[in-house]
């Protein structure tokens, strides 16, 4: 059975190719859920996630934006966008513990993204979550 967190990776991969321009990825979420090995329970959170982030974007952009130092949003790579939008609609919708989703942006961001990013990303989910 998959875990949390491998259905946060598949969502981070969903919320990716929806930033691509792939508005349609949602109609193929189960097929590539079901190719990650993500299922019932875990495919119900997954679903739950990606279409909690997609709904709430618009507000989860600025909310981002707006903890931006040194930054500009549009410079931000879309692996990075991705795991920032995911913990965000985590800890400010879903309002699931904090420490449990930086920690996980932080891990997922180890695994996906560039070494500078789990810092960064540390960083705008704390200010994000204060």
């Amino acid at each position: 059975m998959a875990t949390r967190h491998q259905a946060r990776t598949a969502v981070v991969g969903l919320l990716y190719a929806y930033d691509l321009g792939n508005e349609n990825i949602a109609k193929f979420s189960d097929e590539i859920l079901e190719e990650d090995k993500i299922r019932n329970k875990q495919r119900d959170f997954s679903h739950d996630l990606f279409d909690g982030t997609i709904e709430n974007l618009e507000m989860l952009d600025a909310e981002i934006e707006k903890h931006l130092t040194d930054w500009d949003y549009d410079a931000i790579g879309r692996v990075e966008k991705a795991i920032l939008r995911l913990g965000a609609y985590e800890i400010l919708v879903a309002k699931t513990d904090r420490a449990i989703i930086i920690n996980e942006a932080v891990e997922l961001a180890k695994s996906l993204a560039d070494e500078k990013s789990p810092q960064f990303i540390n960083g705008v989910l704390d200010a994000i979550g204060k």
